[in-house]
């Protein structure tokens, strides 16, 4: 029964992000953004940025955020590396670190999808153009990553229950930190966060049916 309702909280996460960029998609699209780069729910992204502009501090602790939460997956992949080496057999290696490579490998095809799919631009220039912005990738990386770490660390027996429930807050905090500074930095559209939050939970939900899939099978 829990099992059962996990599914369906993924199943209406999905829905819920698929009806979100719809909207943004095609509802209030006006050109607001920079070279009249046109911009879904143009009425609430507009006042959202006019209300908090551009915080230069916030995005560059948010880019430093992002590279530490990158350095997550490289442990990961070093726990089931050295599995691997010391079982000699993947299958051996424990089910939730296999599963999270399965999971890392989605999450990045999420985001080379919505790179190549472009939704709406960037409320600002960065760089030499304009740049892909919906979903913000900052928010997807972050809320993924520290969300499955959390789940994983609980079901590795190798970590013991002091180390996973220091490991909790931390996470947390850089997944809050991160989310909060890419909207207060002003490179987002407030659209771009909502929708980041909706996929990223979705896929964390997914990744936690999974895990209690394989739970229950044992």
């Amino acid at each position: 029964m829990r099992n059962h309702k996990s599914w369906m909280i993924t199943g209406l996460l999905f829905v819920l992000f698929a009806a979100f960029t719809i909207a943004v998609s095609a509802a209030d699209v006006q050109p607001i953004g920079p070279e009249q780069s046109e911009v879904g729910l143009a009425a609430v992204n507009q006042f959202v940025f006019q209300k908090l502009g551009v915080n230069m501090q916030w995005y560059h602790l948010t880019e430093w955020l992002g590279m530490a939460v990158l350095t997550v997956p490289l442990c990961f992949a070093a726990m089931g590396l050295q599995q691997l080496i010391r079982r000699k057999s993947l299958w051996k290696v424990d089910a939730p670190l296999l599963l999270l490579g399965v999971f890392y490998a989605l999450v990045a095809a999420c985001y080379v999808l919505f790179e190549k799919v472009v939704i709406n631009y960037r409320p600002v220039v960065l760089g030499e153009g304009l740049e892909a912005s919906y979903p913000s990738s900052h928010t997807l990386l972050a809320v993924c990553v520290m969300a499955s770490a959390v789940l994983t660390l609980r079901k590795l027996p190798v970590i013991p229950q002091k180390y996973w429930k220091a490991a909790n807050p931390i996470c947390t905090a850089i997944l809050l930190a991160t989310v909060l500074g890419r909207l207060l930095s002003g490179v987002h559209w407030f659209t771009d966060i909502i929708g980041g939050v909706l996929l990223s939970a979705a896929l964390v939900m997914l990744y936690r049916s999974s895990l209690l899939h394989i739970q229950n099978r044992r």
